[in-house]
């Protein structure tokens, strides 16, 4: 689990309307869901259970492949 460390803004009956955190943490927040979303993607293609080919090699093929 994440240490934030979390601030409230309220209403004046103590509704919370916002969060603040420190930038820091907000920021390491962001690089975790950005590689939750890489992990995601990565399950959806393997769930796909398609062919695939090094990236390099695919660059070697499409290079091969141009007209002209």
């Amino acid at each position: 689990m994440v240490d934030l460390h979390i601030q409230y803004i309220t209403d004046d009956l103590g509704k919370k309307l916002s969060v603040v955190l420190p930038v820091a943490e907000f920021h390491r927040l962001l690089e975790q869901l950005e590689q939750l979303e890489d992990v995601q993607l990565y399950d959806r293609v393997k769930a796909k259970d398609e062919l695939s080919m090094p990236i390099d090699e695919a660059f070697e093929w499409i290079e091969s492949h141009k007209a002209g």
